[in-house]
């Protein structure tokens, strides 16, 4: 009897002792997320403030440098590809054999003027080699006016055309349309243009023409650029943006490194620490402007401000974690 009562009263002591956890488990856990999402507050704004301590910083690896001042030439933005050199080498080959026609038949016609004033010739072998000769030499003429209406000024008028093709033909150099959006229009010819990769890889570009066609795609104007040495390995057919390098007075602004951005809600956002440094505003950032360096800005972001330049990912993974439980 008595290891029975004993039993039922250690039952309900166990029983008692597990409603006990749970409760305050179940306590414990909206207070927990309650100091969570107290990390998390707007300004007058509507910008993101994230609260956290310097200790805690430290232990995620946080980084925080001043914006460095920078200027930047003006630019128009464009898009294009980079060009394959197969048709203009078949051009240059139309080119060469028709040279080489003309001087046989021209040579011929000399020989043969020679001769016919010498008495040795007939008239109707002149006049064979000089219509020839004529043929050979409008054979010449059409093949240079077709590089010049398929390819432009630039590429045809270069100094030595064959040792330019070759060097585009072994992919030493590269020729790159950039297409403006369709009614943009260059006031006077770039300077040069900076050539963006997909990869965010840039390389400099010399400006060789106006297109000698609009875009059927696009119905862009475009303009042709010459990258050498292909450093950066380009491709024929390979897309690329083009930053095309106008004339007028730099622009101002800073430079922020890559890591210093962040994306989400459709845009590149910065956090900006508070004087105290326990506190971090989520401020939009425009991306249209990058460098070598990072993202040139001329808003958002001045040179007295300072940014999160390490750990900004793991700021906006607090910020959405914070949001999540709320909800």
């Amino acid at each position: 009897m008595k290891r029975a009562i004993y039993g039922i009263i250690l039952i309900v002591a166990i029983a008692v002792c597990v409603l006990w956890m749970r409760g305050r488990n179940g306590t414990a856990k909206p207070t927990e997320e309650k100091a969570e999402s107290s990390r998390i507050s707007h300004d007058e704004k509507g910008h993101v403030i994230i609260k956290m301590d310097h200790q805690t910083q430290t232990n995620i690896g946080l980084v925080v440098a001043k914006a460095a001042a920078a200027k930047l030439r003006p630019e128009l933005k464009g898009y294009g590809r980079v060009l394959d050199p197969a048709p203009l080498a078949t051009l240059m080959a139309e080119l060469a054999s028709a040279k080489a026609a003309y001087s046989a038949s021209s040579n011929d016609l000399a020989r043969l003027k020679l001769l016919a004033g010498q008495a040795n010739a007939s008239a109707r072998a002149l006049q064979t080699a000089e219509a020839a000769a004529l043929r050979d030499q409008i054979a010449v003429q059409s093949a240079k006016e077709h590089l010049m209406l398929s390819w432009g000024k630039g590429v045809a008028d270069q100094k030595d055309l064959p040792a330019f093709v070759q060097s585009l033909t072994s992919q030493n150099a590269v020729l790159v349309r950039i297409d403006l959006p369709a009614g943009q229009t260059l006031k006077s010819p770039p300077a040069s243009a900076r050539i963006s990769t997909l990869s965010g890889a840039f390389a400099e570009a010399e400006f060789l023409g106006v297109a000698s066609n609009v875009d059927p795609q696009t119905l862009g104007r475009g303009t042709i650029f010459l990258i050498e040495p292909n450093a950066l390995r380009l491709l024929p057919g390979e897309a690329v943006t083009g930053y095309l390098t106008l004339p007028g007075e730099p622009l101002l602004g800073v430079i922020i490194p890559s890591p210093a951005i962040v994306r989400t809600e459709g845009a590149g956002w910065v956090f900006i620490p508070n004087g105290g440094g326990d506190a971090f505003t989520r401020t939009q950032v425009s991306l249209d402007r990058p460098t070598d360096a990072g993202w040139f800005l001329t808003q958002g972001v001045t040179t007295n401000d300072s940014v999160v330049v390490s750990g900004a990912q793991i700021l906006l993974s607090e910020e959405l974690k914070a949001s999540l439980k709320s909800d």
